[in-house]
Formats: C-alpha cells, sequence, structure tokens
C-alpha cells in the first residue's frame, strides 16, 4: 500500500510536467460530442487508455525487476538507475532526446506518432482510448523515473500495481488541462522545466540509498540465540 501511494505522488507532483509535454494532444483530443457528459467520459475513455499502457510497462519492467532479484542484482540495479538520474539531473541532459538517437527506439516512437496522427483526425470514442494508448508510449522522463520504481519493485505485480497507480495520481490535472482546453502558462511551464533536474536527482538519491543499502535482521531471534550461549570464565 505504501509503494502504491508513493507512485501516486509521483504521478500526481509530476503531472505539471505532463501537461507541459502532453498539454497539446490533451487539447487536440477529437471529441465525438461536445456535451459536458460525453466530454468528462471522452477524457476518462482517453487517460483510462493512458494508464492501461503504463500498467502493460509496469508488467514488462516488473518481469525485469523479478529476473534482477532473482539473480541478486536488485541492489546493484537500483544503484545503478541511482546514478543515472543523479548524471541527468546534475548535466541536464534530456533522457527522450537520448533514447530517441537509438534507431530501434526512434522507430517505435515515430510509429506511435504517425498512429497518433491517424488516430486524432477521427471522432469517436475508441480513437480517444487508442490515442490514450498511444500516448502512453511517448517518450517522457517523468514515464522512465515511474518505470525505474516499477524494476526497483522486484516483481511482476509491484511492477503492475506501480505502473497503475503512477497513471491514476496524473489523471486529475489531464482532466483538468483537456477540459479547460488550454495550456500551462509559459511561465509556469519554464519553473517546472527547472524544477524537473531537482526532482531527478531526488530520486536519484533514493535509488542510491537503495542501492547501497545493507540487509538489517527483521527480527531479534538471533539475539535470544546468544543469550544462550555458555560463557567461559
Amino acid at each position: 500500500m505504501i509503494s502504491f501511494w508513493a507512485a501516486f505522488t509521483v504521478g500526481l507532483f509530476g503531472s505539471l510536467h505532463c501537461i507541459g509535454m502532453c498539454g497539446p494532444i490533451a487539447a487536440a483530443l477529437p471529441y465525438p460530442s461536445q456535451k459536458k457528459s460525453h466530454l468528462v467520459g471522452s477524457v476518462l475513455l482517453y487517460n483510462s487508455g493512458r494508464v492501461l499502457t503504463y500498467g502493460f510497462l509496469g508488467i514488462i519492467f516488473g518481469i525485469l525487476g523479478a529476473s534482477f532479484s532473482l539473480a541478486g542484482f536488485q541492489q546493484f540495479i537500483a544503484l545503478f538507475l541511482g546514478i543515472i538520474f543523479f548524471m541527468a539531473g546534475v548535466f541536464s541532459f534530456n533522457l527522450e532526446s537520448t533514447l530517441l538517437k537509438w534507431k530501434w527506439t526512434s522507430r517505435i516512437f515515430f510509429f506511435v506518432k504517425s498512429r497518433l496522427s491517424i488516430f486524432l483526425q477521427k471522432k469517436s470514442f475508441q480513437s480517444l482510448f487508442f490515442i490514450g494508448l498511444m500516448n502512453g508510449m511517448l517518450p517522457c522522463g517523468l514515464v522512465y523515473i515511474a518505470l525505474a520504481g516499477a524494476i526497483s519493485s522486484g516483481t511482476i505485480g509491484g511492477g503492475f500495481i506501480w505502473m497503475i497507480a503512477f497513471g491514476l495520481g496524473t489523471i486529475p490535472l489531464m482532466i483538468v488541462a483537456a477540459l479547460s482546453g488550454s495550456l500551462v502558462k509559459v511561465s509556469l511551464r519554464n519553473f517546472f522545466k527547472k524544477a524537473y533536474p531537482v526532482m531527478l536527482i531526488v530520486f536519484a538519491i533514493l535509488f542510491i540509498i537503495r542501492g547501497l543499502n545493507v540487509d538489517i535482521p527483521d527480527n531479534w531471534y538471533y539475539l535470544n540465540l546468544l543469550g544462550e550461549q555458555i560463557m567461559c570464565h
């Protein structure tokens, strides 16, 4: 439950970054109807597609985390991810643009964008859902942070729940952005752009601490054994 609320908080506080990045898509959603009840349903349908994609990614990265855990590499992976995020925060290099330089990732992202352009031209409830599915696969530094948490969970179920909670946390402000039809002010967007490296560093420190953590016994049974030893005088 703690990890659920931790992931939800990451999504909630990071969703202003989402509005800055995905705001244009949210503002351009092809609503089949302009009735308020239909608009709310349309936005929820769009966001459910996003959250579903996050959940699917959580399963994939949860499998990776479980594999690392079984191999005894869980702490090493947490330390490695912490170092990567720390470097990204300190040197302010763009994780999205870095990934786009790789051939296989750039092909995936360009395919997703081409599909998005097709669905954005269709005014139907089905297209809104598929736009959400596609949007969940677009490059996003905040999603990468969440996926690191899914890996760190060490289980398939933990990775799924973590990403679902993260997606649910992003929904409130994304609904506001979609229904308002307006984007975040440039000044506010610039503020969160500057605050983004700080958030990366904070999560980097958390991962590094977890990676350097020394196992501590979760009970005091070994103390009882010490008390039963025969002492020599």
